[in-house]
């Protein structure tokens, strides 16, 4: 792993320090750019954008970042990536983060049913006979059986606490039993806000500020909107009867942990920086404010995956399908095209914005806009597909164990002798049981008949610390390989597959 995949937090805050202009790109980036730009002025055009940002973050900094349009229609102060909006529901993966943190310290138990935290819920009529109690796990994944309360609870943000509290202990209806399916819940991430007001012993936009904002650098975020600087916040409106409405501003209240956070491009990048900096797992010691394998956590989905959906935006004919669940704070994906991906929209009155996070890659890309449910979500996604055809972006590669290694030249020397007697002790005790010495011979002989002597010292990459894929080169055609190690010690070879390359 090249030292500049794996920045720490000193190193990712540097590096995503405040981006005003276009960074400084090559040639050959200029053209996959031009269409990034072209993708969100299209989208600002025809979902009637007042203004938005959007930024593409790598390898730990904010590598391009660019405004269109106004903050406001009375000033038409231009957008810029110092200008702040609301991220809406983007805010969970915070509230997310604060809990697995809470947890780190012993503080509080994922596994616990949340009434543990929150008293006002002890005493709640269930579904069913059989139900089981709401866990803090199950809030983080939106599998409490509330019911989807999109657009009702973006309107509760300003909720008083007092308000809250009463609302619990008279209980609230439920549309499944809980831990049977995941559905959308802004109700559930307020609850969690109310966990760790309870927990940490402060209330809940403090400890944010003071476990996350603050350590990363992100000065000009938070939640109560008014006391930013004027001349800097994106006004929010609402498209309406071919004209644009001013929405109100709403307060900090109950339901700020569901969606709440004011920030800007400069600022978010520091926070995408930080989440992609927990891959891949390495030895390198934890540098920021929770630990990277917490970090990743936020990308574990529940169980109740949401069918095989083409991802959105323009993904073209024959796309491939994503197998999709919400994990913590942040929905995830797995599909051919970008991996694993997390993502995550924000709808808001008077907001829309999106970010996706392709963890192989250490690419980032979102966007915030000032108009009521304006989520950019296609042309993030669009953006993104732009940038990784480019090729701009390559995978993180994973590092060679020693162990791997060492089985790679031994698959070279039974090729290279056509005998896996060459290699004989690096076999598990499987691997002759499956396939006779005398049958490899041949197999090994057919093989060098038909593509001869190869290029066994090409590179092997890495699937794992102990299993690789390769590639060689030949006289008359190439083969594709794999070796797979058993959990052994010493680590042994169980399994080598060896074909010629269809042409």
């Amino acid at each position: 792993m090249a030292p500049s995949r794996m920045l720490g937090l000193a190193a990712f805050l540097i590096a995503a320090a405040p981006v005003v202009a276009t960074a400084q790109v090559a040639e050959s980036e200029t053209k996959a750019f031009a269409k990034v730009d072209e993708i969100f002025a299209d989208y600002a055009l025809d979902n009637h954008i007042p203004g938005l940002v959007y930024g593409v973050v790598a390898d730990g900094k904010l590598v391009y970042v660019r405004g269109i349009g106004v903050q406001d229609l009375e000033s038409k102060r231009p957008v810029t990536a110092d200008t702040l909006f609301r991220i809406a529901s983007m805010t969970k993966a915070f509230t997310a983060l604060t809990i697995l943190k809470l947890r780190d310290e012993g503080k509080l138990r994922l596994d616990a049913p949340a009434e543990t935290y929150v008293e006002e819920m002890r005493g709640w009529k269930y579904p069913t006979q059989d139900s089981p109690r709401i866990r803090v796990r199950d809030l983080l994944n939106h599998t409490a059986g509330f019911v989807t309360d999109d657009p009702w609870g973006d309107r509760q943000t300003p909720m008083a606490e007092a308000e809250f509290s009463k609302i619990l202990r008279e209980g609230v209806p439920f549309t499944r039993p809980p831990a049977t399916a995941w559905e959308y819940s802004n109700l559930g991430y307020a609850l969690l806000g109310r966990i760790i007001t309870n927990v940490s012993g402060h209330p809940y936009a403090d400890t944010i500020t003071q476990s996350l904002l603050k350590p990363l650098g992100m000065e000009s975020s938070g939640f109560v909107v008014d006391a930013a600087p004027r001349e800097r916040r994106a006004l929010g409106y609402r498209w309406e009867d071919n004209g644009w409405r001013l929405e109100p501003t709403m307060a900090h209240g109950a339901f700020g942990s569901m969606g709440g956070i004011q920030t800007s491009a400069n600022d978010y990048a520091r926070w995408v920086a930080y989440l992609l900096s927990a891959w891949p797992p390495r030895d390198e010691a934890n540098a920021g404010p929770v630990s990277r394998a917490s970090v990743r956590e936020l990308g574990q989905g529940s169980s109740f995956p949401r069918g095989f959906p083409q991802r959105v935006g323009h993904p073209g004919e024959g796309a491939c399908p994503l197998a999709t669940s919400y994990g913590m704070g942040f929905i995830v994906s797995v599909g051919c095209d970008f991996g694993v991906t997390m993502s995550h929209g924000g709808g808001y009155p008077g907001y829309g914005s999106h970010v996706l996070l392709i963890p192989r890659k250490g690419l980032g890309v979102f966007a915030l806009t000032n108009r009521t449910y304006g989520g950019p979500s296609g042309a993030v996604w669009d953006a993104a597909a732009v940038l990784t055809k480019a090729e701009l972006f390559k995978d993180r590669v994973l590092p060679i164990s020693e162990d791997l290694a060492r089985a790679y030249r031994a698959v070279g020397a039974i090729y290279k002798s056509g005998s896996v007697a060459a290699s004989k002790d690096q076999l598990a005790m499987n691997f002759l049981m499956d396939r006779d010495a005398a049958g490899w011979s041949r197999d090994l002989a057919t093989l060098k008949k038909a593509v001869g002597d190869c290029d066994t010292t090409a590179a092997i990459s890495a699937t794992g610390a102990l299993a690789g894929d390769f590639k060689w080169r030949c006289a008359h055609g190439r083969v594709v390989g794999s070796v797979l190690l058993a959990p052994t010690t010493p680590a042994s070879i169980q399994q080598i597959k060896l074909e010629i390359q269809p042409r």
